[in-house]
């Protein structure tokens, strides 16, 4: 009998095929070639998520170009931000939804940008691992409805979410999770005039005025099995997660818009935080008071953040 999951993987594959992604039967091809026989996470909680490895094409070789030269951007989209050393450079959502990865070189430092548009969750990384420069793809095979990227050196599956290799002569190892911003075109170009931004001239015919995903963001259906739900919010809820020593916290944008403002001090796991937000556009950041810098943080969707934290706490408003 086909399972409910292969039905769903088979139907957001579908659509991904109509809108010009690379495609091949998850029927014929489940683990996309890679070797799931030992595995950190469940195998058989490994789905595949319909294009094969590298079906979603990756950006290897990124191009940049001047906030003001950046044409077919409107003021309310949004982009993932990252400095570093000084370089600022902003990556638009419009265009990792087709392709989800770039692989980058910020001042020196390889980077990998990562985008998951079934969680939501848009994610930077240092390449490095263990003294060794990694260059990532992507895997086609999803772990919790999030994307598992994989390293084109061993071959090794990534969770994007947990930030760990889980599978592969790499298992185990973690990711450095970069302090990655999500804002609107509008903010980013206020705050960083000088900023790059990358390019359309990708090498690749796509759309980027259309989102593959249609009005995903707004329904509750969630294509691919979760281990963990709550429906304390609604599934496609954004929420900014953040980690604090091994304890993890959530900020529900529906909970800071009743309590309203623009900024939050909080006080969690022995640190002091202060959260800036926008509910309208449901971004915002998480600075660590002490230091004054930006901690990494994860805009996300409720139910990406809760079934990989399901101990997580949860901000609510007084």
């Amino acid at each position: 009998m086909i399972s409910r999951s292969s039905i769903l993987a088979f139907l957001a594959a579908f659509l991904l095929t109509l809108l010009g992604v690379r495609y091949c039967s998850v029927f014929a091809v489940a683990g996309n070639g890679f070797d799931l026989s030992n595995t950190s996470v469940p195998a058989e909680e490994i789905h595949p998520g319909g294009p094969p490895r590298d079906g979603i094409s990756s950006i290897d070789n990124p191009k940049f170009i001047s906030a003001d030269k950046a044409g077919g951007l409107s003021d309310g989209e949004q982009v993932l931000s990252l400095t570093l050393n000084g370089v600022t450079r902003a990556y638009p959502i419009s265009i990792l939804n087709w392709h989800e990865l770039v692989n980058d070189e910020i001042a020196g430092q390889p980077v990998v940008i990562s985008f998951c548009p079934l969680c939501g969750t848009g994610m930077a990384f240092s390449s490095e691992v263990k003294g060794k420069r990694l260059e990532f793809g992507v895997s086609g095979l999803l772990y919790n409805s999030d994307v598992l990227l994989y390293d084109r050196t061993t071959d090794s599956l990534w969770s994007q979410i947990k930030s760990e290799a889980v599978s592969g002569p790499l298992i185990g190892e973690k990711l450095e999770l970069l302090p990655l911003i999500q804002m609107t075109w509008s903010s980013w170009k206020a705050r960083y005039p000088e900023g790059e931004v990358l390019s359309r001239d990708t090498g690749y015919l796509r759309n980027y005025n259309s989102n593959p995903y249609g009005r995903y963001d707004e329904s509750p259906v969630i294509y691919f099995p979760v281990e963990f739900l709550s429906r304390a919010y609604h599934p496609k809820e954004r929420v900014l997660g953040i980690e604090v020593e091994g304890k993890y916290k959530a900020y529900p944008f529906a909970e800071l818009s009743k309590y309203g403002g623009s900024e939050l001090k909080d006080h969690f796991n022995g640190n002091d935080l202060l959260i800036r937000f926008d509910t309208s556009s449901r971004t915002g950041e998480v600075i660590d008071e002490k230091t004054g810098r930006t901690k990494p943080a994860v805009n996300a969707f409720w139910f990406a953040w809760y079934t990989f934290h399901p101990q997580t706490e949860v901000f609510t408003s007084p």
